[in-house]
């Protein structure tokens, strides 16, 4: 069993979000093995992306990543992680294909976020940037307001 990761408090609401968002991921999945229409799935995907993770990568991109610098390996790999995805939340073609990249591509970058990239935040941060994350989230929504909860 691995050893759950004792986050700092000041990334704690990021991480909050990582765990709605592997929620998505879970969703996207689960709505495959019930057979969902994927124009369903999509219409709760596109959703969540506009009201949840434009925000939540703005807000990595602005006050989170500048901690380790944007030259930082870690942090390009962040970066074009966050591309990719906005790309496959963006298309509107090949919705089943499509899905299925954005339920892997979305779980292994929340993944390497949290066990990797934060780590390495959190060890370097100084107490400045910590108050600086401390004020920059502007707190996570309610993540469940959906009526077509084509997942349970």
């Amino acid at each position: 069993m691995t050893k759950p990761i004792k986050r700092h408090i000041a990334l704690q609401p990021w991480s909050k979000d990582h765990h709605y968002g592997l929620l998505l991921s879970w969703k996207i999945k689960k709505g495959f093995s019930l057979g969902i229409d994927p124009e369903r799935i999509k219409k709760y995907t596109d959703w969540f992306w506009v009201n949840h993770l434009i925000p939540h990568f703005e807000t990595e991109e602005q006050f989170v990543f500048p901690i380790l610098g944007n030259d930082n390996s870690l942090v390009k790999q962040a970066l074009a992680e966050h591309k990719q995805l906005k790309f496959l939340f963006e298309k509107e073609d090949a919705i089943s294909d499509t899905l299925s990249k954005i339920e892997t591509l979305l779980n292994n970058h929340i993944r390497f976020e949290e066990r990797v990239l934060f780590n390495a935040i959190q060890e370097i941060a100084n107490e400045k940037e910590v108050q600086i994350l401390n004020k920059a989230h502007n707190g996570s929504e309610d993540f469940g307001l959906w009526d077509d909860e084509f997942w349970i």
